[in-house]
């Protein structure tokens, strides 16, 4: 029988890292040939929002397929559903719904791109936004390197000073608010942008040599939240999905600059086949397009991993 998970069942502790572990198979399957992404699709209602539609898996072995469904209507709420197939016996394995599993899923992606981008000793992070992404993009990073200190701008004082307490509690670190988001960024190691910016919230003079940054927000020629001179500083520029960033409704940030042409394959990446650092001060940036398939893959992991505990009815 089909499991039903929702947003309360993966509100544990293992849930970050059964995701980055699902997201590091994913980018091993896209390099080698046995996943599926096409780019997200959108049905328009009226004007009055879309529902988006990604669809993807694996056709290696123990293939699954799988699709998620989100939409943009006005509300209070915005839930998902994930649904997944094996594709050997054609079973619904089960369906995940609520909004938690896209925030864990764009994290543990965000969190490969440190563990394979930035560099081994790695110990500070500077966060702007504070919201549930930047949430999940902390707590991977802390999975996969082991942070020492954190500081975190976001536009209102009280949400960085609740988000401060709160990922402090979380992940046992400092978790420091700051009034700039200079401050915020220029000491650290690695950088977290997750913001609904329509401009750039940093500049690069900000930042240190060597830093990594994830862009998380906005990414197209029209409202981006990094700017180019970012994208100029880095050595190399990365994304999960080079097909998402060439089907965006507005071309993606890069567009019609020099470094339009640097973008690569986060998976080619994590399998060794591009290097991506050469001298401990080079600056790395992950543009997180959202990989297809890979919230199917991270839902099917969390299915198995709850053990048939929440049967549909």
């Amino acid at each position: 029988m089909a499991i039903i998970l929702s947003d309360s069942d993966l509100d544990r502790s293992t849930a970050m890292q059964i995701a980055i572990e699902a997201i590091e198979e994913a980018m091993a399957a896209r390099s080698a040939g046995v996943w599926i992404s096409p780019p997200r699709h959108s049905v328009s209602f009226g004007g009055k929002g879309d529902l988006v539609f990604t669809i993807g898996g694996t056709i290696g072995e123990d293939s699954i397929a799988g699709f998620r469904v989100y939409e943009t209507f006005k509300g209070l709420r915005h839930e998902q559903v994930v649904a997944v197939w094996s594709i050997e016996t054609a079973e619904l394995q089960g369906l995940v719904v609520g909004s938690r599993l896209g925030n864990i899923r764009t994290g543990a992606i965000g969190g490969i791109a440190i563990r394979h981008m930035s560099s081994p000793g790695v110990r500070t992070v500077g966060v702007i936004g504070s919201g549930q992404q930047a949430r999940t993009q902390l707590e991977a990073a802390a999975l996969v390197r082991r942070l020492d200190h954190v500081r975190v701008y976001s536009r209102h004082e009280q949400n960085r000073r609740t988000f401060s307490a709160e990922m402090e509690q979380r992940l046992g670190i400092p978790v420091e608010p700051v009034d700039s988001p200079r401050r915020a960024v220029s000491e650290a190691d690695i950088v977290i942008c997750a913001t609904t910016s329509r401009t750039p919230v940093m500049e690069a003079a900000w930042l240190k040599p060597g830093v990594h940054i994830n862009t998380i927000g906005p990414k197209t020629v029209d409202e981006h939240e990094l700017g180019l001179d970012i994208a100029a500083a880095a050595h190399v520029i990365a994304t999960d999905s080079l097909e998402q960033t060439d089907a965006y409704k507005a071309p993606f940030f890069l567009h019609g600059s020099p470094d339009a042409v640097r973008l690569v394959d986060l998976a080619a990446i994590v399998s060794g086949r591009l290097p991506v650092r050469q001298a401990h001060d080079q600056t790395t940036l992950f543009c997180s397009a959202g990989l297809a398939g890979t919230e199917v893959l991270v839902a099917s992991k969390l299915l198995a991993a709850s053990g048939g505990k929440a049967p549909a009815a």
